[in-house]
């Protein structure tokens, strides 16, 4: 990156963030996003008309739910590029969670599309919308070691904890292996406070007992004092946690490695999409837990 001009494509609760951290790194960014409200709250970014305007920046990032919806954005810009290639060390930054095999294969969609002038590499994040905001994301990254030295700057703009974990791919299998750690925490602290709340006892005190001994986690002192206090406004929706475990066990069966956790966590989580709480925060998992907790006492009422 020389003359550090970045595109980016999907400004929404961690994409907006992500981009003004960038551009006070003192960045040129240019960015698109599907409606226009994200313009009207975030400064020092340029909108582009559409993503193929993007076509000469030296990295397009993209943060949108899932590869589809980048493959569908990006399909203007790889018909540019097939018509005029791009400079050669284009870089295409996938920051989203999305699958490890099929980040592969568009990396090879993009390298035709491009005749080889751009690459891409997945750089997924965890760290939510505060991570975002306060540029303290850990960003988990896909690249050849020159390509990651070359993005390195820019993905410093918004993380703290930047680590190259292989390949291309390797970075969302990373992200996936986060999720199964974060879904699974998440769920588990759910069930606690479902217990404990039921058993007459306070889920502040059991939480705050918890982080002092073994079971204190980032995960607890996040997503905690949300589930204690039933707070489900988004942060993040929690439909998309089924969508990464998904990935879970996808990435495992390739493998051949069990996955338990993951196999019940998925299951759950679909749960929690067909009671409609997929757009609520993570934490609602909680309430999904409350709703399978009434339906298992009506039922046993009833036998």
């Amino acid at each position: 990156m020389i003359s550090q001009r970045v595109g980016f494509v999907g400004l929404g609760l961690m994409g907006a963030p992500m981009a003004a951290n960038i551009a006070k790194a003192g960045w040129s960014v240019t960015g698109w996003n599907r409606s226009d409200a994200a313009f009207e709250r975030l400064t020092g970014v340029r909108r582009a008309a559409s993503v193929a305007e993007l076509r000469d920046e030296d990295a397009i990032i993209f943060m949108l739910p899932d590869l589809p919806f980048i493959e569908g954005a990006a399909e203007d810009l790889l018909g540019s590029w097939r018509n005029q290639p791009p400079k050669p060390g284009t870089a295409v930054v996938i920051m989203s969670s999305v699958s490890p095999t099929a980040v592969q294969q568009f990396g090879t969609t993009v390298h035709e599309a491009s005749s080889g002038n751009a690459v891409v590499m997945d750089a997924p994040v965890s760290g939510g919308t505060a991570g975002a905001q306060n540029g303290t994301l850990a960003i988990m990254v896909g690249a050849t070691e020159s390509g990651f030295q070359t993005l390195q700057p820019l993905l410093g703009a918004m993380g703290t904890t930047v680590r190259r974990m292989g390949p291309l791919g390797a970075g969302s299998l990373a992200k996936a292996c986060n999720q199964l750690i974060v879904g699974t925490t998440t769920a588990a602290l759910a069930e606690a406070a479902e217990l404990a709340e039921r058993s007459g006892m306070e889920v502040g005190a059991l939480f705050d007992v918890l982080s002092g001994g073994l079971a204190g986690s980032r995960v607890l002192d996040i997503v905690g004092p949300r589930l204690a206090a039933k707070d489900y406004a988004p942060t993040g929706p929690a439909k998309f946690m089924h969508k990464d475990l998904g990935f879970v066990v996808s990435s495992a069966e390739a493998v051949g490695s069990a996955v338990p956790m993951a196999a019940a966590a998925i299951e759950l989580y679909a749960e929690l999409k067909r009671q409609g709480l997929g757009d609520q925060d993570l934490a609602v998992v909680r309430q999904t837990i409350a709703n399978l907790s009434r339906a298992h006492a009506a039922s046993a009422n009833t036998n």
